[in-house]
């Protein structure tokens, strides 16, 4: 059996520059930040202040009336997801029962999901007083916890927190009955997803299916571990527009916060009986995994991305001369944006001149939503014909030997590369190609 060609269909998203598609492409064009003071908590006695945060939102007004009481049982991650995933389904045209009960124009069975996610640390206040009662002479005691602390936890209280209630609680909203999964590779899980999406959707499994991610990491447990291992930067807080520097000679470490994104993949027989519109065609895949003894860290040589971009031009069967763009995972932290910079050069050659754009600058690294995010953005670079600017780029660090696009570019985006990575060893990437303004129908 021929496999099935995988299209995106719909987009959506949720940023520290917008709740929406239009909103956050609106701000990369113009250059905005997203980076701002923590507001979240009191972040005083953290050596980094900074976070990229959305903007406020009621998650009531992305929520069916009939699904209202989940809301209490929703996470940041979650909501966020919830909300990327609705305008997603809206952009497609796809009507679900989260959509419009009477009018459901998709077969359930046939759509799945997969949604990256991090590991959901929960809100202190919600543990505070069951630690507290769980104290004995100025020390957590297991035993009191177990009698008397874990009495005063919601029994609930762990819905919120299990990495997979996001394409829990997306799927059961738009009534999702196909193949479901969720991906944990913290920063690459979003290409991971979306990369199983499109195995599913090849293969037969499904027409359609929802992909992307969601992480909210403005929180303390999750900073304060950002800060332990050495990954932010602590010398800008005075000034965040210009604290992330993407392979920049001035860079210090990442900013990190929250966001999420998901795409609609579709068989493009199905969005061409239903008359979609396309934005892109998903035409390769890639994955490695390569394990920095110092897993906190990249491989100096960074032969895992790498490997995985060598993967999907492969997969997409284009030469390297054929990229127009690429997006790299770029977070600002100088030994992986050596390390990234050289497996970017190791796999498309020491002549290649492909524009970079890098986008955490602007949006900050938000964990499992930053490859759906990535995707995303490019998606509206195809599709509008501009490659924004990237922020923060003056000088480039030495042995980041790339062509980061320091002005607004336009013109014709036939191919773009995104590649991502983690700590840990986990690395993905894809190939999107325009649709060459084609009509579905």
């Amino acid at each position: 059996m021929r496999a099935a060609r995988v299209v995106i269909t719909g987009l959506g998203v949720v940023t520290p520059l917008g709740l929406s598609v239009s909103e956050t492409w609106a701000g990369v064009c113009g250059g905005r930040c997203g980076i701002a003071r923590i507001r979240a908590f009191d972040p005083v006695g953290f050596p980094c202040k900074l976070a990229g945060e959305v903007p406020e939102y009621r998650i009531q007004q992305y929520v069916p009336k009939s699904f209202r009481k989940g809301i209490k049982l929703m996470s940041r991650d979650i909501e966020l997801a919830v909300i990327a995933a609705r305008e997603a389904v809206e952009d497609s045209g796809l009507v679900t029962r989260g959509i419009d009960p009477e009018n459901i124009n998709v077969d359930p069975e046939r759509m799945s999901i997969n949604l990256g996610a991090g590991l959901i640390s929960c809100d202190l206040v919600e543990l505070a007083p069951a630690v507290a009662a769980s104290v004995t002479e100025g020390a957590f005691d297991i035993r009191k916890w177990g009698k008397e602390g874990i009495e005063l936890v919601t029994p609930l209280w762990l819905l919120k927190y299990l990495p997979n209630m996001l394409a829990c609680h997306v799927g059961i909203i738009h009534d999702i009955q196909g193949p479901s999964n969720t991906i944990t590779c913290a920063e690459a899980s979003a290409h991971l997803a979306i990369a199983e999406v499109v195995q599913i959707i090849s293969r037969g499994d499904s027409d359609i299916g929802f992909a992307g991610g969601a992480e909210a990491k403005v929180n303390p447990i999750v900073m304060a571990r950002q800060d332990l291992i050495g990954r932010t930067t602590t010398q800008s807080n005075d000034s965040p527009e210009s604290a992330c520097r993407p392979f920049d000679a001035e860079a210090k470490g990442s900013v990190f916060g929250e966001a999420a994104g998901v795409v609609i993949l579709e068989n493009l027989e199905s969005a061409r009986r239903r008359m979609a519109r396309i934005y892109a065609e998903v035409v390769g895949t890639g994955e490695s995994t390569n394990i920095n003894p110092a897993y906190e860290h990249l491989e100096p040589d960074g032969r895992g991305i790498q490997l995985a971009i060598e993967k999907a031009l492969a997969d997409a069967d284009i030469k390297v001369g054929d990229l127009d763009l690429v997006i790299p995972h770029g977070t600002g932290i100088p030994c992986d944006d050596l390390a990234e910079a050289r497996a970017i050069r190791a796999a498309l050659g020491p002549d290649a001149r492909t524009p970079v754009w890098p986008t955490k600058s602007m949006l900050s690294t938000t964990g499992a939503a930053s490859g759906a995010v990535d995707i995303i953005a490019a998606v509206c670079a195809m599709a509008n014909g501009v490659v924004p600017a990237a922020k923060n780029f003056e000088r480039p660090a030495p042995g980041c030997d790339l062509n980061i696009v320091t002005e607004q570019r336009q013109g014709n985006i036939r191919y773009v590369l995104c590649c991502s990575y983690t700590y840990g060893g986990q690395t993905a990437a894809l190939v999107l190609k325009s649709f060459d303004g084609e009509v579905a129908g």
